[in-house]
């Protein structure tokens, strides 16, 4: 059987803010299924996008993600 290329998908960077939490959010919730049930293919390929939609996420939305620092002040 011949192979076929992946599609990758809309490029996350051209994601509306809503596709893109919406993506990212299923990439997530499918990790697991793809982890024990995917071949080794799938899971570089989701692997892939979703660091793709993870670097989108932290470039767009900086101000959302705890940098692991606790804030000073009150």
């Amino acid at each position: 059987m011949p192979r076929t290329e992946r599609v990758a998908g809309i490029p996350a960077t051209e994601l509306s803010d809503e596709d893109l939490d919406r993506e990212l959010a299923h990439a997530h919730e499918k990790r697991h299924d793809i982890f024990i049930d995917g071949t080794a293919e799938q899971l570089r390929n989701h692997s892939a996008r979703t660091h793709e939609l993870e670097r989108a996420y932290l470039a767009r939305f900086t101000e959302r993600v705890n940098d692991g620092r606790e804030k000073l002040g009150g």
